[in-house]
């Protein structure tokens, strides 16, 4: 399966979010979309994650983007997760890993010799033409939301 290109067209999704309702690439067409993949809600990296870009929501949409978190955890989960750290950001459920696998970030994982599957941390950020403007894989969280702040202000 070939991967992304900055240039690209992002896939589409329309799934589950916290608070109820859904979230759709298509709902915000015309704007820059921060779309951020991520393990597993409550988890020490996933959770600073969350966090760092929630802290720059506000940042976020001077720029004119909306930012979006998405995991396979489900919309009940999600939002445990948002009240119990005061989280800003949109949460999008991918139960069924279908937005996942279509952005080829379902994969091996290895963690004390142990390979298993799991989601790829990563972000795409998508311009408001709907194609993708920038690729982080494999995101280390320290300092990544400012850095996706940054591409978001250079767009």
């Amino acid at each position: 399966m070939a991967d992304f290109d900055v240039g690209d067209l992002a896939p589409q999704f329309d799934l589950p979010r916290d608070g109820g309702g859904s979230l759709s690439l298509a709902a915000s067409s015309g704007k820059p979309v921060v779309l951020y993949f991520y393990p597993q809600d409550d988890t020490t990296s996933c959770t600073q994650e969350a966090i760092s870009f929630s802290q720059l929501k506000p940042e976020f949409e001077k720029a004119g983007a909306v930012v979006i978190g998405l995991s396979p955890d489900n919309a009940k989960k999600h939002d445990k997760f948002k009240s119990k750290y005061n989280l800003t950001v949109d949460l999008a459920a991918d139960e069924e890993r279908k937005v996942i696998e279509a952005y080829h970030l379902w994969v091996e994982k290895s963690m004390y010799g142990r390979k298993y599957m799991g989601v790829e941390r990563a972000t795409f950020l998508i311009g408001r033409d709907g194609r993708i403007a920038r690729i982080w894989r494999k995101v280390r969280v320290k300092g990544h939301a400012e850095d996706v702040l940054e591409a978001v202000r250079a767009l």
